[in-house]
């Protein structure tokens, strides 16, 4: 089973359960820059019953497995749960919408609807700025350089002055202009 297959499955799966979601992590930065391989599907959702949990493991495929231990993600603290797929190296994170963070709210509220070419489905995924701001937040060398990328892409296209609030606000304005800097005019 491809990376592919896997996430038209569980966004399939999410939907039909009717969660609140967004696609983010790799497969959302994708969408603004240069592509790169990635090795999970991470997926923020909202829930507002732990019931909500469990129709997602109902609705599932036999292959695809929750991992019974909840986890919490490094940078921001978000409760994740993670399903692994037999028989491939892919993973699946989704990450819990926290309701105490005003960026990742925004974010959410900000997602839009769009087609996934590559996963053939329509998904919600953050805007480029809030895909910048949240990369620079968990500041990685992967996510450094899908900045890196997308703002080499989209350029003038994205709104600088929202990146910049949030950068500030969160305390990464120096890894903004850092990475800004490296980003060749074109």
């Amino acid at each position: 089973m491809k990376l592919e297959e896997i996430a038209g499955v569980i966004i399939a799966v999410i939907q039909e359960a009717g969660l609140p979601f967004m696609v983010v992590g790799g497969l959302s930065s994708n969408v603004y820059s240069i592509a790169r391989s990635t090795k999970d599907v991470d997926i923020v959702i909202r829930l507002e019953s732990p019931g909500q949990l469990r129709r997602i493991e109902e609705l599932l495929p036999a292959r695809f497995r929750f991992d019974p231990q909840v986890t919490f993600e490094g940078i921001t603290g978000d409760i994740r749960h993670i399903i692994h797929v037999e028989g491939t190296p892919f993973v699946i994170e989704l990450f819990e919408l926290p309701g105490d963070d005003a960026f990742q709210l925004q974010r959410f509220d900000r997602r839009r609807e769009i087609v996934l070419a590559t996963l053939n489905v329509t998904a919600p995924i953050p805007t480029a700025e809030d895909v910048v701001v949240q990369k620079l937040r968990w500041g990685r060398p992967k996510d450094i350089e899908d900045v890196r990328g997308i703002l080499t892409v989209q350029g003038p296209a994205l709104d600088y002055a929202h990146i910049e609030a949030w950068c500030g606000k969160l305390n990464i304005l120096d890894r903004y202009h850092a990475v800004r800097a490296t980003v060749p005019e074109i």
